[in-house]
């Protein structure tokens, strides 16, 4: 299939797919005559590329679990160290979230009693 066929397959558009080719992310496609023509694994891949930069790898990343793919099939190994990782990293930014929503309350708090004792008539002076 051509390169229009690939993208509308994987949901990425042409310049995307010559990017990746650009920076190593997809392997050179197979050509007939001045057309590029892609596999169904490169769709395929297209849609892992596209899927793991939703979930937040960036494409550097997506690089060093692809780098030099050349076969058919992904690199598995290094994709799942790749996602565990990237779990890691997203569990110490939730607690941190965590701990700042916390703090935000616990602000929150301080403040409306803060106010509330402002805004009290003081009748110890009457």
């Amino acid at each position: 299939m051509y390169i229009g066929k690939a993208a509308q397959l994987s949901g990425t558009t042409i310049k995307a797919i010559r990017h990746y080719e650009a920076i190593g992310l997809m392997p050179p496609p197979h050509r007939q005559g001045q057309y590029r023509v892609y596999s169904e694994q490169s769709v395929e891949l297209l849609m892992f590329i596209k899927c793991a930069q939703q979930l937040g790898f960036k494409l550097k990343e997506l690089q060093e679990i692809l780098g030099n793919h050349r076969g058919d099939s992904l690199p598995w190994d290094r994709a799942d160290q790749a996602i565990a990782n990237k779990k890691q990293e997203l569990a110490v930014q939730i607690a941190a979230l965590q701990k700042m929503h916390a703090g935000l309350l616990e602000f929150e708090a301080q403040l409306k009693d803060a106010h509330g004792r402002c805004a009290q008539p003081n009748t110890a002076s009457a």
